[in-house]
């Protein structure tokens, strides 16, 4: 009975698939040319990406996980020098004598051995290609009048996985360069207000680009629900939710 009452309740809180699959993170798996790109959700603005026997880990942070638990890095990928996003402990937990990682100037002085990427730059890396892309607020701003993320201070990264390129934003909001994105099989886009964008913005941004498959991530206590409504009637961009407060 006790252990009924608690898949009840799992079902209840939407924590059923961590109990009847025993794994602590969500996974999708998506397949590519050059065989499946696995998807680990570990939450807010933190992923991990494994390809090929390859393992990227993105804005990784002690708070939404175990990183002792976790693969190591061969490649880390940092958007910006925000706490929740570049946690230097994180990090040495998933380094290794070779593992790359890429992130803006702002972090260089923090994670010894970075690599600098610049808005616009592009770098092959273990067999990747990696686009850093702008990230930044033009609407949401701090009491002084300064944006939460200025232009040229994060980066969005574009990852090209065989036959499929992956954009994950960073902090952004709906900017003008998006515009520019082309082929975009699978985006991540930040919902967590007051920092990045509505429910609207996000809508509005991937009708530009149109990917395949989006993603709503850093969304904390955004309503889900409302950008999946904004996108019922665009059947070629598929909405996936998944536990990326």
């Amino acid at each position: 009975m006790e252990k009924l009452v608690i898949l009840v309740m799992a079902f209840l809180l939407g924590l059923a698939p961590l109990l009847v699959s025993g794994q602590k993170h969500e996974e999708d798996l998506i397949p590519t040319t050059s065989g499946d790109l696995k998807i680990t959700f570990l939450g807010h603005g933190t992923l991990m990406f494994t390809f090929q026997g390859k393992v990227i880990h993105v804005d990784p942070w002690q708070e939404q996980a175990d990183y002792r638990q976790l693969p190591k890095a061969d490649l880390i990928l940092i958007t910006h020098e925000h706490f929740d996003h570049l946690d230097p402990e994180a990090i040495k937990m998933l380094r290794h004598d070779s593992t790359v990682i890429i992130g803006t100037a702002a972090c260089q002085s923090r994670v010894p051995g970075l690599k600098v990427m610049k808005n616009g730059d592009r770098l092959a890396v273990l067999g990747l290609e990696i686009e850093a892309v702008p990230a930044y607020n033009i609407q949401h701003k701090r009491p002084d009048g300064n944006p939460f993320h200025p232009k040229g201070s994060g980066n969005g990264y574009v990852i090209t996985f065989a036959d499929k390129r992956v954009y994950v934003a960073g902090d952004t909001e709906n900017i003008p360069e998006m515009k520019n994105l082309k082929n975009i099989a699978i985006a991540f886009l930040p919902m967590n207000l007051p920092y990045t964008m509505t429910p609207e913005m996000v809508a509005e941004a991937v009708r530009w680009f149109k990917p395949a498959i989006l993603y709503p991530y850093h969304y904390g206590e955004t309503e889900v629900a409302r950008l999946v409504n904004l996108l019922k009637d665009t059947p070629e961009i598929e909405v996936r939710v998944r536990r990326l407060k």
